[in-house]
C-alpha cells in the first residue's frame, strides 16, 4: 500500500497553505468516505457487485482508517450500496485523517479563537511550504490532464474524487477549460483499471455527488423554514 492514501491526498488538496479547509462541509466529509471506499477497491478488498459494496478479502491493510472501514463493511449483515456507506463512514472521518497527517509530521495542528471568541482549528504545513505528498499528487493529476498519456489506477481514482467534490476547477485552473473538460471525460471513460475497480470508482463518484447534493438541499430547506 502507498505511504499516503487517497484520503490523505484529498485532505491535503482541500486545505490551503494557511491550513483552512477551502472545500467546506459536507464536500470533504463525503469525499473522504469515497476515498476510503476507493482505496479498499484498489487494494482488492472490496468490489461493487449488483450495485452493492462487497468485501472480497477481509485481510487488514495495516492502516487504522482503512481497516476500521473494512471491518465495518464486512461485519454488516446487509449488503449496501456505495451511497449508503458514504454517509455511514463520513462521520468524524476528516478529524481522523487529519490526525494521521499530523502524527506523520505532514501537517501541524493550530488552535486559536477568532476575535477572541470563536474557536478555530487550522492544519498548516510545519515548514510553511506545500507538503511533498500534496506536490506529488498535484503533479500526477496535472500530468494526466495536461498530456494524453496513460493514467494509472490511483491517479484515475484521485481525479474521480476531485471531480466528485468539485475541486477540479481549482486544481486545473491554469489549463484551458475546454482541454480540461475533454481530458477529464476521456480519463473517465478510459481503460486504466480492472473492470471491478473501475465500476467501484464510477459508482463511488456518483454516490459522493448524490450525498453532497442531498446534504445541500437539506441545509437549504432548513434555512428557508
Amino acid at each position: 500500500m502507498n505511504a499516503f492514501t487517497l484520503a490523505d491526498e484529498l485532505v491535503l488538496l482541500a486545505y490551503d497553505d494557511a491550513g483552512a479547509n477551502r472545500l467546506g462541509r459536507p464536500h470533504l466529509d463525503y469525499g473522504l468516505a469515497g476515498a476510503v471506499l476507493l482505496e479498499l477497491a484498489l487494494a482488492g478488498r472490496a468490489e461493487v457487485v449488483d450495485s452493492r459494496l462487497t468485501v472480497v478479502d477481509p485481510t487488514p491493510l495495516g492502516h487504522p482508517v482503512l481497516d476500521k472501514a473494512l471491518a465495518r463493511i464486512g461485519a454488516e449483515q446487509k449488503r449496501r450500496k456505495p451511497k449508503d456507506w458514504i454517509s455511514r463512514l463520513a462521520k468524524q472521518l476528516p478529524d481522523r485523517v487529519l490526525a494521521g497527517l499530523v502524527e506523520a509530521g505532514v501537517l501541524r495542528r493550530e488552535s486559536d479563537r477568532v476575535l477572541g471568541l470563536f474557536p478555530r482549528t487550522r492544519y498548516p504545513s510545519p515548514t510553511g511550504a506545500e507538503p511533498p505528498p500534496e506536490t506529488e499528487a498535484r503533479g500526477r493529476m496535472h500530468a494526466a490532464v495536461a498530456t494524453g498519456g496513460p493514467v494509472d489506477a490511483r491517479t484515475g481514482a484521485l481525479i474521480a474524487l476531485v471531480r466528485a467534490v468539485g475541486l477540479d476547477g481549482k486544481l486545473f485552473r491554469d489549463l484551458p477549460k475546454d482541454r480540461v473538460k475533454a481530458r477529464l471525460a476521456e480519463i473517465g471513460a478510459g481503460d486504466w483499471a480492472s473492470a471491478a475497480t473501475k465500476k467501484a470508482i464510477e459508482e463511488t463518484q456518483a454516490a459522493i455527488m448524490v450525498a453532497i447534493t442531498a446534504a445541500i438541499i437539506a441545509t437549504t430547506a432548513a434555512s428557508a423554514s
